[in-house]
């Protein structure tokens, strides 16, 4: 379904932006549909990173053994 939005603001800048966007052969609806898109779907793209990241530690099996050291012997040089 589409709703249409109504947004104010400065007449210069809409003039600038309507420029810009002749010049990118698109227009400001376009460029804001895109915008509000991507803003929408970064919730989700974050939350997906953060699932691959922990499927990737995951399948390492990192095993380091019992070792531990002090902070001592990791700053030595």
């Amino acid at each position: 379904m589409k709703i249409n939005l109504t947004i104010t603001v400065d007449a210069e800048v809409l003039r600038t932006a309507r420029m810009r966007a002749l010049q990118d052969d698109t227009s400001v609806n376009a460029f804001l549909r895109g915008c509000l898109e991507d803003y929408a779907d970064e919730g989700d793209r974050a939350a997906q990173a953060v699932a691959g990241v922990k499927r990737l530690m995951g399948a390492a099996e990192l095993h380091w053994g019992s070792r531990t050291w002090s902070r001592e012997e990791l700053y030595e040089r």
